[in-house]
C-alpha cells in the first residue's frame, strides 16, 4: 500500500469517526506521523509538485460547473474593476444557494494572460470579500477554491494596496457568521492563498500543496540556489499529510488514479461529497459559534515559545492591532 492509499484510509477513518461522534484525533495524529516517517525523496516530492501544477487539472469554474446548478458569476469590487484571476458568484448545490469563490487559471496562453495565471490583484480580493459579505447577509454558505502561486506582486498591485486587501480579508473572513469551507485544488501559495482560505474547515486535494512560499522562492532565498527547489520543497513540509499532522488542514480529498486531471467529474464529485458532509455539521451551529470557532482555529496556528514566554502568532497580532485602532 503506497502513501496515497494510506492517506485515503486515514480520511475514511476520520469521516467514520465524525459520523459516530468518536474522538480519534490523537490516534490520527500518530498515524500521520508514521506516514511522514516514510520520507519521500526530493525527486518523488517534485513529481507531486508537478501534479499540483498540471495544466490539465480542473479549474475553479470547471469544478463549480460540475457540482452546482444555475451558477451566475458576479463581477467587480465596486471600487476599481473586475479581476478575472479570482472569480465568484452564486449557484445551487442540491437546491441550496451557495456563494462560490476561487482563483481561476487558463487552459492556454491566451486564457492565462487574461486570467493572469491565477495571480489575483487587490480588486480580486476585494471582490471576494464583497461577495462573502453578501453571502453572510443572505445566509448562504461560502465555498472557496484555492489555486494560485500567490497574489500578484507587480507594481500596479502594490499601488492599489494588495497587502491591505489581503489583511482585510483575513480579518473579515474570520468574522463571517455563515459556514465557510476552503479547498486547495492545486497550488496554495502564500498570502494569495490565505486571502480566501480563512475557513471553518480547510481541505486539500490529494496532489495539491499549501505553503508560505513556492519551492523555487524558498530555494532562492534560503538555499541561495534556485536549482535546489526540490530540496526546498522537502523542507517546506507542504504536502497534505504534513499539513494535517500540523493541524493546518482538516482533511484530504482523494483524486482519481493518475491525478485530478485524469477525471474532472470524479474529482468534483469527491469535493461535493466533502462539502455536503461538512455543511451538514456546520449548518447546525449558530453564526456566533461559526465565527468563534473559525477565529480559535486560526489564532491557535503558529504559536511559538522563546525566552520570556509564549509569543502571539500572526493572527493574534492582527486582531490586537485591529482592536486598538
Amino acid at each position: 500500500m503506497d502513501q496515497s492509499e494510506i492517506q485515503k484510509k486515514i480520511q475514511e477513518l476520520q469521516s467514520l469517526a465524525e459520523k459516530n461522534s468518536v474522538d480519534i484525533q490523537s490516534d490520527l495524529k500518530r498515524l500521520q506521523e508514521k506516514l511522514n516517517d516514510g520520507k519521500m525523496t526530493p525527486a518523488d516530492l517534485w513529481k507531486k509538485i508537478q501534479l499540483a501544477r498540471n495544466a490539465d487539472r480542473p479549474t475553479t469554474l470547471e469544478i463549480i460547473n460540475h457540482i452546482a446548478e444555475n451558477f451566475i458569476e458576479l463581477h467587480g469590487d465596486r471600487a476599481f474593476g473586475d479581476d478575472q484571476a479570482l472569480i465568484g458568484g452564486v449557484g445551487l448545490l442540491d437546491g441550496r444557494p451557495v456563494t462560490f469563490l476561487g482563483h481561476q487559471k487558463g487552459r492556454n496562453m491566451k486564457e492565462n494572460i487574461r486570467r493572469n495565471y491565477g495571480w489575483a490583484h487587490p480588486e480580486g480580493y476585494r471582490k471576494a470579500l464583497r461577495l462573502a459579505k453578501q453571502a453572510e447577509k443572505f445566509g448562504r454558505p461560502v465555498i472557496t477554491f484555492i489555486d494560485t502561486a500567490g497574489a500578484y506582486p507587480g507594481l500596479a498591485s502594490e499601488d492599489r494596496g494588495i497587502g491591505e486587501a489581503i489583511a482585510h480579508n483575513l480579518r473579515d473572513f474570520a468574522l463571517l457568521r455563515v459556514p465557510v469551507l476552503a479547498f486547495i485544488i492545486g497550488e496554495g501559495g502564500s498570502g494569495g492563498a490565505l486571502g480566501i482560505a480563512v475557513a471553518n474547515e480547510v481541505y486539500m486535494l490529494e496532489n495539491s500543496f499549501y505553503s508560505v512560499i513556492s519551492p523555487e522562492g524558498c530555494a532562492s532565498i534560503l538555499l541561495r540556489d534556485p536549482n535546489k527547489a526540490a530540496e526546498a520543497a522537502v523542507q517546506l513540509k507542504l504536502l497534505p499529510s504534513d499539513l494535517m499532522s500540523f493541524g493546518i488542514v482538516d482533511g484530504v480529498v482523494p483524486e482519481p488514479d493518475g491525478g485530478a486531471h485524469a477525471d474532472h467529474a470524479l474529482t468534483a464529485a469527491h469535493i461535493k461529497t466533502q462539502i455536503n458532509e461538512s455543511l451538514k455539521r456546520l449548518e447546525q451551529k449558530t453564526g456566533e459559534q461559526l465565527a468563534r470557532e473559525r477565529m480559535t482555529k486560526f489564532l491557535s496556528m503558529g504559536r511559538f515559545v522563546e525566552e520570556g514566554g509564549p509569543k502571539p502568532n500572526f493572527f493574534q497580532r492582527l486582531f490586537s492591532l485591529n482592536r486598538r485602532t
